[in-house]
């Protein structure tokens, strides 16, 4: 039983890595490929829409990237149950996450018709969104499991990194206003990238932590 845990714990450790470094190096090399694309300006969605020419690509990419979430998912369950309620919460949380951001991300583009939204804009808008709330609020309940508790340092981190994913959320949401031309609602793209970067980073500690875990209880 002890073997089998490893291997879901390692293999979740694998996911998070994968997903993580294969994001953002995805995300880098597909934006150069879509002539008049400003990684700064132009939002990660638009890279999957119809007219993208990485369309295809891409939006496999983010299928892919929502089951590797959600294997990391289950090997952060299996590296830290049994404990108190927040380990679930938080597998839910890693869950939705690969699923709105991930999976329906990459099922459902995000296409303009006549600058209306379609109904698959409508819907990779609020699962993709669903998805951000739960990753976004995760350090809050991942500082509360017992394993992280113990360590001052880490709740500290967990509290910056939810701080500042507000933060940029906020940022983010300037571009409702003023069709975009003020100084944050310009920026919807880096602004983006700068929340999947912490956010990438915060799942690699977790994902460390987790391998860390595991050694102590072999002992």
């Amino acid at each position: 039983m002890m073997i089998e845990r490893k291997k879901l714990v390692l293999a979740g450790v694998i996911a998070c890595f994968t997903a993580c470094a294969g994001d953002v190096l995805t995300l880098f090399i597909l934006a150069g490929k879509y002539p008049g694309y400003n990684q700064l300006f132009n939002t990660i969605s638009s890279l999957g829409a119809s007219e993208s020419p990485v369309s295809s690509i891409i939006s496999l990419w983010w299928v892919i990237l929502g089951v590797l979430i959600i294997s990391f998912a289950f090997g952060f369950r299996a590296a830290f149950s049994p404990g108190n309620k927040y380990i679930t919460v938080a597998f839910w949380l890693l869950i939705i996450y690969g699923l709105g951001e991930g999976i329906a991300s990459g099922l459902f583009k995000a296409d303009l018709v006549h600058n209306s939204m379609t109904l698959s804009y409508g819907i990779h808008d609020i699962l993709g969104g669903a998805g951000v709330v739960c990753i976004l609020v995760l350090p809050l309940v991942v500082q509360k499991v017992d394993q992280f508790s113990i360590n001052p340092g880490f709740r500290k981190l967990s509290h910056v990194v939810f701080v500042l994913g507000m933060l940029i959320q906020i940022l983010f949401t300037f571009r409702f206003f003023g069709a975009g031309n003020n100084f944050p609602g310009k920026y919807t793209g880096l602004w983006q990238r700068l929340f999947l970067l912490m956010y990438y980073t915060y799942m690699i500690i977790i994902a460390i932590k987790m391998i860390v875990s595991m050694g102590r209880q072999e002992k």
